[in-house]
This record gives C-alpha cells, sequence and structure tokens, in this order.
C-alpha cells in the first residue's frame, strides 16, 4: 500500500514514517522543513533512504493532485500544531488547518484514495464534564483556534465520505515521548525537561485541569490499525486515540515526573490561569480495532525520556533550542525573515 504522510518531518511524522516503512509500507512525505537542520536524535537509516526518493518538500496549502498520484491512503499530520501558535494567527490556523486539509482530502478524492487518516485531537471536548469520561458521541467546546480547526475539519470530511472514500477522525491525546523531531512544548515532555535540566518542576497553576496523554509511538500504532481495518470498521468513524486510564491531572502528572526522575522537588505557584481547558477522555472505542494493542504508559514513557535525556546530556540549552518549541522556531524564522507572515519561505 502506498502511504503519503503530510508532516512526516514533524514530531509524531518522523515515528509514524518509521513504522509504516517497518510494516512494509510505501511512504510518501510530505513536509514544508521548517525544522530541517537539527535532530534531538538521530533519525532511522530506513527513514533516511526513504526521504532521498520520496519526499515532497511543500507547504500543505500548494498541494496538488499530482502530489496524490497512485496514493492508497493519506494520513494528514500536517498542520499548526498547537493552541498558542494557532492563536498566535487564527486566520492562518483556518487557512492551513481547515482549507488546506479540506483542499487536499478533495484531491485525494478525485486521485483516487481509498482511506483518509486525519489526525485530530481531543481538544475539541475543549472545557467538559469532569465527572465521567467524554466517548466519541460527546458534543464539542473547543476553547481555541485550533480546536476549533478540528471541529470544522471533520464536519467537511464527513460531506466527502461515499463508498470509494472512507475518511476516519484520530482524536489524539496529548502526545509525548521521544522523537527525532523532539517537542518540549507538551505537557510531560515539557515537565521531564524541566526536571531533568533544573532538578525542579514548577506548576504555575493548581494544576486541576485533567488531560488524556498518550504516546507517540501508541498514537502511530492506532493509525495503522484503523489503517488495516475493515473498511465497515473505520469508515467515516471518530477514534479517540489514547487509553482510558491514562486521564490525569496535571498536578498528578507533575507528581508522576517528581516520583520517575530522581533529584526533582515540585513547587506549585497556584496562579490563575487563563486556559480553561479540562476533559477526561473515554478510549473504549479504539480497544475494539483487534490489531490495536497500546504499549506504553505514563511511568514507561517518564523513563524513555530520562534514560534518552541521559543518552544524549541533555542541557537546558538544548531543552530550550527553538527546535524544539513549535512556536518559539516559527517566530524566530519570521525575525529573521526566512519565512513571511504567511509562513511560507522566502524566495
Amino acid at each position: 500500500m502506498k502511504v503519503l504522510v503530510t508532516g512526516n518531518q514533524g514530531y509524531i511524522g518522523c515515528v509514524m514514517e518509521e513504522m509504516l516503512l517497518e510494516r512494509g509500507y510505501e511512504v510518501i512525505g510530505l513536509d514544508a522543513e521548517f525544522f530541517k537542520g537539527k535532530n534531538f536524535i538521530p533519525i532511522k537509516e530506513n527513514v533516511i533512504k526513504n526521504r532521498k526518493n520520496n519526499q515532497i518538500i511543500r507547504d500543505i496549502r500548494e498541494i496538488t493532485g499530482k502530489d496524490l498520484e497512485g496514493c492508497d491512503a493519506v494520513i494528514h499530520l500536517a498542520a499548526l500544531s498547537n493552541d498558542p501558535l494557532g492563536d498566535l494567527n487564527p486566520k492562518l490556523t483556518e487557512d492551513i488547518n481547515f482549507k488546506a486539509t479540506v483542499k487536499l482530502a478533495e484531491a485525494a478524492k478525485e486521485a483516487g484514495c481509498k482511506r483518509f487518516l486525519y489526525s485530530s485531537s481531543c481538544s475539541l471536548y475543549g472545557a467538559s464534564d469532569i465527572t465521567k469520561p467524554v466517548d466519541e458521541t460527546a458534543s464539542f467546546n473547543p476553547q481555541t483556534p485550533y480546536a476549533e480547526s478540528k471541529v470544522n475539519c471533520e464536519s467537511a470530511l464527513q460531506k466527502l465520505a461515499d463508498k470509494n472514500f472512507s475518511p476516519s477522525y484520530m482524536r489524539n491525546a496529548t502526545a509525548y515521548g521521544v522523537s527525532p523531531r523532539m517537542r518540549f512544548d507538551i505537557v510531560l515532555n515539557n515537565l521531564c525537561g524541566w526536571a531533568f535540566t533544573t532538578g525542579e518542576v514548577v506548576m504555575i497553576s493548581d494544576g486541576k485541569p485533567w488531560r488524556p496523554i498518550v504516546h507517540i509511538r501508541d498514537i502511530c500504532a492506532a493509525f495503522i490499525a484503523v489503517l488495516e481495518s475493515p473498511k465497515e470498521k473505520i469508515h467515516n468513524q471518530a477514534f479517540n486515540v489514547g487509553i482510558t486510564e491514562e486521564n490525569f491531572t496535571i498536578r498528578e502528572i507533575a507528581e508522576k515526573v517528581v516520583k520517575g526522575i530522581p533529584n526533582t522537588t515540585l513547587k506549585c505557584l497556584n496562579k490563575n490561569s487563563c486556559d480553561n481547558r479540562s476533559y477526561r477522555v473515554s478510549f473504549e472505542k479504539i480497544k475494539t480495532l483487534e490489531n490495536f494493542k497500546p504499549e506504553w504508559d505514563t511511568e514507561k514513557g517518564i523513563q524513555e525520556l530520562y534514560k534518552t535525556f541521559q543518552l544524549i546530556e541533555l542541557t537546558k540549552e538544548i531543552f530550550e533550542d527553538e527546535y524544539f518549541t513549535t512556536l518559539k522556531r516559527i517566530k524566530s524564522l519570521k525575525e529573521r525573515k526566512e519565512i513571511t507572515e504567511e509562513l511560507k519561505w522566502q524566495n
């Protein structure tokens, strides 16, 4: 099977490409390469080899039907990838996360792609009832332009579904774990980075909001499970991607980090937060896919991060490097006028 992976050089994309190649898929990557030039850990040899022959370097807004020729499926990861970046310019979030996604899906359908796996997010549940986990039938309550773009994309993609084109909506929990294109602007990775480089985990708020978290390899495994499942099980359906037992308050996550990384203390400032998001999510539906077997939990993930930090001798300078924080990197490229205000490379 030939699969186009957008954002294949991103945090999840690097691991997705590696795991697809290991399972024998033909992978075509499409990426704008905003983060090219520095890796957190080495990229696997199979990925390096694949990119020499099967890499499209292009803005997702400029994709054409030719890019999709011969593809059986699309895994769409490329996006302005978190809430602070989405807030920076809500119009760009709409253009890149929504309009470009619809354009890509329409081109994929026209090119004869059978499946379209869209990387959505549990953040579309926003501020929800935290007395019980919400499932895929829950109403949406997006709190940010990023989350709104996910809601709008799912709605638009549903209208494209027919007997020959099967979109699926992968509502990922907050990711964590090691990747060559590391991100330290997501909660567990961030707290582990602070713990290792400073010996302290500082919580700005009271830590009461709930988040589900999931390892990037389990995210990739879920995508592959949907890709390989019978059409009737995945056609035009949403799947929360994570593990029900891995819903925690921010404070609980911080406490796990302190416990898992030696010589670390927890400091709570208890300041008011403007972030209203708090949600617990049920991941029972994804378990009905027989070929999805999650292998990670928070404790195991913290140990992976800790051992990797030891191996590469992580310093505060590396931890705070622009390459590993999305908003910082985009702002830096703009300040150096390497990209335009519309986030396109300067000619």
